[in-house]
């Protein structure tokens, strides 16, 4: 069996620990490719020998079997509708994005017209399951909140006049619907948006976001009751060691996902 053919799309830091897992992966293994925006700052850190493509001509002549957006909202405005449209799987990290309705119906179609297909991760988040299962009951509440510790809100906190050093209690810093969290904060809420998707939807799903200095790592709550029971889970995840926004398992639910993409037995 030959290796299977990965692109990922950016090489920051989720990026890289995906690719530095899979290049050791055992046979048949894998070969990446990486696709990046002519001048982009992320070249440099792409590993010796790894070939950096620069469009979807190049990215149709590597072939690959599956490509990993792990860059941003950007690249799946900008990179993404190209390799759904020559036909590929794509895996999307960035959900968020998605919070866009005419960004969303336009990457539907062009997967539909390509035969693409539009994959998305867990991420950080759990429970997805249980959520696409009562997602048509009659009577769902679904509520998420986000618990981070100061260093991932600094800015955010100096913006509304705090000092993240100095901060006494927590500090809740949104309330409101999922897609109004994923347009405010599109680096640290795609769990948001892919809890509204599993779910009701981006209006119907309720978020809250908070800053506590007694958080140890970045916990994710999600509540949920409908006529078929409820739904109660935490999670805390460590924080990248690269940026504090991102949660460490994120690459590690990549990762997870593409061996169930490869996989002869999928679990739902």
């Amino acid at each position: 069996m030959s290796a299977r053919r990965v692109v990922l799309i950016g090489y920051g830091a989720i990026a890289g620990d995906v690719a530095a897992a899979l290049r050791t992966a055992p046979e048949p293994g894998y070969a990446l490719a990486v696709l990046l925006r002519p001048g982009s700052s992320s070249a440099g850190r792409v590993p010796e020998g790894m070939p950096i493509l620069d469009g979807s001509d190049a990215v149709a002549a590597f072939a690959p079997d599956l490509v990993i957006e792990a860059a941003g909202h950007g690249a799946v405005r900008e990179s993404v509708p190209g390799c759904l449209a020559l036909g590929l799987p794509v895996l999307i990290s960035s959900i968020g994005a998605l919070h866009d309705e005419d960004l969303f119906a336009d990457l539907v179609a062009t997967a539909r017209q390509g035969r693409g297909r539009l994959l998305l991760v867990s991420g950080a988040l759990g429970g997805l399951d249980y959520v696409r299962a009562v997602r048509h009951a009659q009577q769902l509440d679904l509520r998420y909140e986000s618990r981070k510790p100061p260093a991932a809100w600094a800015a955010e906190l100096r913006a509304l006049g705090h000092d993240p050093a100095a901060l006494a209690g927590p500090v809740t810093l949104f309330s409101g619907t999922a897609r109004e969290a994923a347009a405010l904060y599109p680096q640290n809420l795609n769990v948001a948006a892919a809890l509204a998707l599993a779910g009701p939807g981006f209006e119907a799903t309720g978020v809250d976001v908070v800053c506590d200095p007694a958080a140890s790592g970045n916990t994710h709550v999600v509540k949920a009751s409908s006529e078929f029971g409820t739904l109660s889970l935490e999670i805390a995840n460590q924080p990248s060691p690269t940026n504090p926004k991102s949660s460490w398992i994120v690459a590690q639910a990549i990762l997870a996902a593409v061996d169930q993409h490869f996989s002869p037995v999928v679990m739902l």
